[in-house]
């Protein structure tokens, strides 16, 4: 068990016995405090995450701290740290990874701070809703993932598929289970073979770079499966470069709705995206005024999720970000 993983364990039992496993109240009031505690900056998906909580502030009336973490789980940590120092009323956390920002959960519940986790979770061994964080605001990602691999069985029409998985950041509940969803499901299909599986941390360079060096090792591939849309644009990329076809030779498959997602469908570059939405900001200000009130609020409020293809991509493209 790693050094994190034993403080946040250790800090669980401390809180637990001193009756604190349970969510903090939340007063009815004119105005918020709002904390939100981004994880990184460096995606299109993350940009509009941010800016749907920038935009939901001033309808909600809420006085919004908002940070930034650039990849750092550490950085992350500190950041909701700062934020309880500010007296924040209520804190929304898409955790980096699963367990290293268990601490910054459990140390918002000690100060009497309602946790809503936003689009990912924590390792729920360790933190589960109701009792540590009030709720996690998301979408079903193993149902994601299987859906992913749904479209892929039933439009492939080779007789083999040599797939490669760009997977997201490693600890993180979406590439934990996109990879399971998606992996599980096409295992049913004997027509499949996963023959490399590496991740590309959700980042579109990266998932160049990744794809370029499985391309040299595994130059029969004819699927890819990128577990976000950007990491699946750097693979587009790398198969131009080596003068592979994306689309034809190469079938894509990915997971949020971007723009540029839905634009690649509609140029033939890619199959199919299945929509994970980044539009947090009026869900959170609703559960939270719903908290506020007294009701109660299920552990997972999910989120439904849409799916792209050639049929429909055009349709939503200009309201993709």
């Amino acid at each position: 068990m790693t050094k994190k993983l034993l403080a946040s364990a250790a800090l669980l039992s401390v809180l637990a016995g001193a009756g604190l496993a349970e969510t903090p109240p939340l007063e009815q009031k004119e105005r918020y405090k709002v904390g939100f505690a981004q994880m990184e900056s460096n995606n299109p998906w993350r940009i509009a995450e941010t800016k749907s909580f920038h935009d939901t502030a001033e309808s909600c009336n809420w006085d919004l701290i908002a940070t930034d973490a650039a990849g750092s789980a550490a950085k992350q940590v500190a950041d909701v740290d700062s934020m309880i120092a500010q007296g924040i009323d209520v804190l929304f956390l898409p955790p980096r990874e699963e367990k290293p920002l268990i601490p910054a959960v459990m140390k918002a519940q000690a100060a009497g701070i309602p946790v809503f986790l936003v689009d990912r979770s924590v390792d729920p061994d360790v933190a589960k809703p109701g009792e540590h964080f009030v709720a996690f605001l998301g979408s079903d990602f193993i149902d994601q993932g299987e859906r992913a691999a749904d479209w892929l069985i039933e439009n492939f029409e080779g007789d083999q598929g040599i797939i490669v998985e760009l997977e997201g950041t490693t600890g993180s509940s979406p590439a934990n289970d996109r990879k399971q969803g998606f992996d599980e499901r096409i295992a049913q299909d004997d027509r499949f073979q996963i023959v490399a599986s590496q991740t590309g941390d959700f980042a579109r360079d990266l998932g160049r770079q990744v794809m370029e060096t499985l391309l040299q090792a595994h130059p029969d591939v004819n699927v890819v499966y990128a577990h976000n849309d950007e990491m699946a644009i750097g693979a587009i990329q790398a198969l131009e470069l080596a003068g592979r076809k994306p689309g034809e030779d190469v079938t894509i498959v990915s997971i949020d709705g971007t723009r540029d997602a839905l634009q690649a469908i509609i140029d033939g570059k890619m199959g199919v995206t299945v929509e994970s939405s980044p539009f947090f900001g009026p869900l959170a200000c609703e559960v939270m005024g719903k908290y506020a009130a007294g009701e109660e609020i299920p552990g997972w409020v999910q989120v439904e999720d849409r799916i792209f293809t050639a049929d429909n991509a055009a349709e939503h493209i200009d309201e993709a970000y």
